[in-house]
């Protein structure tokens, strides 16, 4: 698959349910091998088995939304280990996994998959038009 929005995240941006801006959006490191993705009918964050986290979740901080692009600060995920990751999945958290919504699922980045080692997962956003995703 590649990179896409949830369609439930989709509908929420078109009904301005969500404010990259001001929400507590949160990032983790997936395994495709424990998660296939289903953006029609995964729509928060408890459709994700807790055995496909392999890391995360991080905050992200300093968003922006220059050229209607969401971006963020790259994200270091400290001391990773298990299994191969192949996406990285972007919610709104809410507090609660049955209701943090799900925005991204990107599995076709610079570095994917990857094994981890133990050491430090860094994420760097594209620095294009594009930046996380374009909206």
């Amino acid at each position: 698959m590649a990179n896409t929005l949830y369609n439930e995240a989709r509908k929420g941006y078109l009904e301005g349910e969500f404010n990259w801006l001001n929400d507590t959006v949160k990032v983790i490191l997936v395994s495709t091998q424990a998660y296939t993705v289903n953006t029609t009918t995964h729509k928060f964050l408890a459709d994700i088995s807790s055995s496909a986290i392999i890391a995360g979740p991080q905050t992200l901080s300093g968003k922006s939304t220059l050229g209607g692009a969401a971006d963020a600060n790259d994200v270091t995920f400290p001391a990773v280990s298990g299994g191969a990751i192949g996406a990285i999945i972007i919610y709104v958290d809410s507090g609660q996994s049955a209701t943090s919504k799900l925005l991204a699922y990107l599995d076709t980045a610079t570095g994917l998959p990857i094994t981890p080692n133990g050491g430090d997962i860094i994420i760097t956003w594209d620095n294009g038009t594009n930046k996380i995703y374009k909206v």
